[in-house]
């Protein structure tokens, strides 16, 4: 196993571990979520990391093509999961059972719609490998996946500030971290449906029917 692929199984490992820091209810001041954060960050910088270092030695392999895009899809999703569903205790018992994303329908169409992309995009990419089309990825796609983990790790940080400091930034401070977080989701939102059209329309011909041979 080459040191992409060493990379990519390392943060396959991490998403347990992050899931396990944002439920540990038990440490106290909210600092599980902190830690959390720290290591989702980790993970999406190796998510980089893996992929440059594959194009740049020459070391992309069908192990990596396979592990690639189902360990990102569960990165994201585990994300998504935690920060629109699991309930947080807020400081002063203020709100005790609300998500890092609140009201929920927004945490729920925000997963709807990354859901739908990944699941839209991967059954294209089967389509296209029956024929063996070859689909490059594009600057589109890279700048999803960015804001994706941006907004997850900002979530992750107010959920810490929630369970820890509630009581200090209540008010205000507190709507204008909630405002701050819409903004991304709604960014990550468009850019998630751009990206997804964009990358059938650039492969549109993957489509295509081939012409069947005529006696």
């Amino acid at each position: 196993m080459n040191l992409p692929n060493r990379i990519t199984v390392a943060r396959i490992c991490l998403i347990p571990l992050f899931v396990f820091f944002y439920m540990a209810d038990f440490i106290p001041g909210g600092y599980g979520k902190l830690a959390a954060a720290l290591v989702f960050a980790v993970a999406s910088f190796t998510d980089f990391l893996d992929g440059k270092i594959a194009r740049k030695r020459g070391l992309v392999t069908n192990l990596g093509k396979f592990l690639e895009p189902i360990e990102d899809n569960v990165l994201v999703m585990a994300g998504l999961l935690l920060i629109c569903a699991y309930p947080i205790t807020a400081k002063g018992g203020v709100n005790p059972a609300a998500p890092a994303i609140a009201p929920v329908y927004v945490g729920a169409i925000f997963v709807i719609v990354v859901l739908a992309r990944e699941l839209i995009v991967s059954a294209f990419r089967q389509i296209a490998a029956t024929k063996n089309f070859v689909i490059a990825a594009d600057m589109y796609g890279k700048v999803k996946t960015v804001f994706q983990m941006i907004t997850l790790i900002y979530y992750f940080i107010l959920a810490f500030m929630i369970q820890g400091f509630y009581a200090n930034v209540a008010g205000t401070a507190f709507t204008v971290l909630n405002i701050i977080g819409y903004v991304l989701i709604a960014i990550t939102t468009i850019l998630t449906i751009i990206s997804g059209f964009n990358y059938i329309w650039k492969n549109r011909q993957v489509f295509k029917d081939e012409k069947k041979n005529e006696n």
